[in-house]
């Protein structure tokens, strides 16, 4: 086979620069002009933050081969000034052999064995079987329905990389190979970057470390090429982020056309992930469960604000764990001055349940710079959104009382149940959380001065509205039958108690003339 895409000088990386003009780039270009790069352009959460990770990989590699170990102080000078040029493109034209997409030995995130071995030589299957929004839900591995669709090899190969990190645990072809397999390293994750003004500062605020441990954490690259033994063997634990950021979860052989194009993919197990509790993946956060700390992740019907105080440290370590990347980003920050006195953060990934893609998303918010360094102003703004949880359990009791209250047996478990679930598929919840967002970045600006008087009162200010603008809502539905209206009176007298709490902090704010009749 003569190589083919080499993804050095191919543009396959869409990236939108600081003037706004959006095409896609190679890598030589894309790390020569990372100052000029405002960020990836991708549309697809999961193939976003895998694409920022290969390029950390790419840039970690580089500077440890040129500079063996740097400090922040090297980070902050790259931030300013740039990074080294001189690296990145040694290390790239070095490896230039392990970036071709289609190769004989060893094509890019590729294992070539899987056309020769027994068990898989026969297994094809469609392009599109590594398009993550594809695979969840779908009879994507069913013979039945494969059907030649030849794809652009730029195109395989982003939904490529968002499915080795993304890809959920459980079947996939190639029985013979091994029946099930690890998932990715960020299935079901919300995960978090720190995001710079141009490509080159995203890359400074998320670089991981050098350690006497990286010089064995390497990316898939650099390893040997992938064995049919190794896709059998148990699962191993990454070597280090490089390690994260680059493994192949699945192994996959991209199948080229005469005409270049990508039509058919060969596909078995992968190189198995091991889960280590002590070495969490760098853009994981993780908060307060029943038992242990849980993974962040996204939440149908729940803002992804309300899970805010997982990124922000927490000194006794028992509320929350953020996500490495962002304490790499904090220690950062000292060495830029005033520079920056927001950090914005790009918060992307999928949930699934099993095989089912329940939804994917892409956020950013900007966290002051205090927030991300300092438990005790990080505390405040933790305790801030958790009293908001508890206004919004209180209103929920109340309203599901009163629901009770409209049916057959209101004092029954069964009646209650049935009220509570009624509630929850409401407006309710998504009303008062969105009505709470709004005054958000203002909550978080006062914290991050050191205003807490102020920031405690405008945040009860914007409660006692959050929580006038749910009770509307919850009339509405509720009706205007007798059962209904006598429900509501019932309870109105404690809502009503709720809101004089909430006054007590806000004394100019005077509640709606609806709460006062």
């Amino acid at each position: 086979m003569t190589p083919r895409f080499n993804l050095l000088d191919e543009p396959w990386l869409p990236v939108q620069f600081v003037d706004g003009r959006v095409r896609d780039v190679g890598l030589l270009e894309l790390f020569e002009r990372s100052g000029e790069i405002g960020a990836l352009a991708e549309t697809a959460p999961p193939s976003l933050i895998a694409e920022y990770r290969l390029l950390l990989a790419i840039t970690h590699r580089a500077l440890s081969w040129a500079h063996g170990s740097w400090k922040d102080k090297d980070r902050a000078r790259w931030y300013r000034e740039g990074l080294p040029q001189d690296a990145l493109r040694d290390y790239l034209q070095h490896w230039r052999e392990r970036f071709w997409l289609f190769h004989a030995e060893q094509p890019f995130m590729q294992v070539a064995a899987l056309a020769t071995a027994a068990e898989t030589a026969e297994l094809r299957f469609d392009c599109s079987t590594v398009t993550i929004d594809q695979l969840y839900g779908n009879a994507m591995f069913d013979h039945g329905v494969f059907a030649k669709s030849p794809r652009q090899p730029a195109v395989v190969l982003r939904d490529l990389l968002g499915f080795f990190q993304f890809v959920p645990g459980g079947f996939f072809p190639g029985k013979k190979l091994k029946s099930s397999d690890k998932a990715g390293p960020l299935v079901n994750t919300a995960a978090v970057l720190p995001l710079g003004s141009s490509l080159r500062e995203t890359l400074c605020l998320a670089l991981h470390p050098s350690t006497a441990a990286a010089a064995d954490d390497l990316p898939s690259w650099e390893r040997a090429p992938a064995t049919i033994a190794q896709l059998q063997a148990a699962p191993t634990l990454a070597s280090g982020p490089n390690d994260r950021y680059s493994r192949m979860s699945r192994s996959v052989l991209l199948l080229p056309s005469a005409s270049g194009e990508v039509e058919a993919v060969q596909m078995a197990a992968g190189l198995a992930l091991g889960d280590d509790p002590n070495a969490p993946d760098p853009m994981a956060s993780y908060r307060a469960g029943k038992d242990m700390l849980v993974r962040v992740t996204f939440t149908e019907g729940r803002a992804f604000w309300r899970d805010l105080p997982a990124l922000v440290p927490d000194a006794e370590g028992k509320a929350c764990q953020p996500a490495s990347v962002l304490g790499w980003a904090a220690n950062l920050h000292p060495y830029l001055g005033a520079l920056q006195i927001e950090q914005p953060l790009l918060i992307a990934g999928l949930a699934s349940d099993q095989a089912k893609l329940l939804r994917w998303r892409c956020e950013q918010i900007a966290l002051p710079v205090a927030l991300l360094a300092d438990p005790q102003p990080a505390g405040f703004l933790r305790s801030e959104v958790r009293r908001a949880e508890a206004l919004y359990e209180q209103i929920r009791i109340l309203a599901t009382s009163m629901l009770a209250d409209t049916m057959p047996d209101p004092r029954s478990k069964d009646t209650r149940a049935r009220a509570r679930a009624v509630l929850d598929a409401s407006a309710a919840a998504a009303t008062f959380f969105a009505t709470a967002e709004r005054s958000l970045p203002a909550l978080m600006q006062r914290i991050g001065v050191g205003d807490g008087d102020g920031a405690s009162r405008d945040w009860s200010a914007s409660l006692l509205q959050a929580a006038e603008a749910c009770w509307e809502i919850l009339h509405r539905h509720l009706g205007q039958s007798p059962l209904a209206l006598r429900a509501e009176a019932r309870t109105w007298p404690r809502f009503r108690a709720l809101l004089r709490e909430l006054q007590l902090a806000t004394p100019n704010l005077q509640p709606s003339k609806e709460a006062q009749a």
